[in-house]
């Protein structure tokens, strides 16, 4: 997905969790300093991303995510890895 279509989805969870309007979020808005986000919170997050992406979040890398911009970028990430690993096994095995 684009950078803008992960952001708009962020967001969205953000509003539902957190319970901010999505035209309050900036990318560079921290969950804790601007979006009164807290540990549990972030879990929360975490996990919802997960499902909402289909992707897997470790606790540690979760703890890295000081603002909307960081959270998006991971996601992203994660999104290609996964990809790349899927076509990888889909690959035809030579005969």
């Amino acid at each position: 997905p684009s950078y803008q279509d992960t952001l708009t989805r962020v967001k969205n969870i953000l509003e539902v969790h957190l319970g901010v309007e999505p035209t309050a979020v900036d990318t560079d808005s921290s969950f804790v300093d601007d979006l009164g986000a807290d540990s549990l919170d972030n879990i929360e997050l975490a996990m919802a991303f997960e499902e909402e992406f289909e992707i897997e979040i470790e606790d540690h890398e979760a703890a890295t995510f000081n603002d909307v911009d960081d959270a998006v970028k991971f996601i992203n990430n994660a999104i290609e890895s996964k990809t790349i690993n899927v076509e990888a096994k889909r690959e035809p095995e030579l005969s």
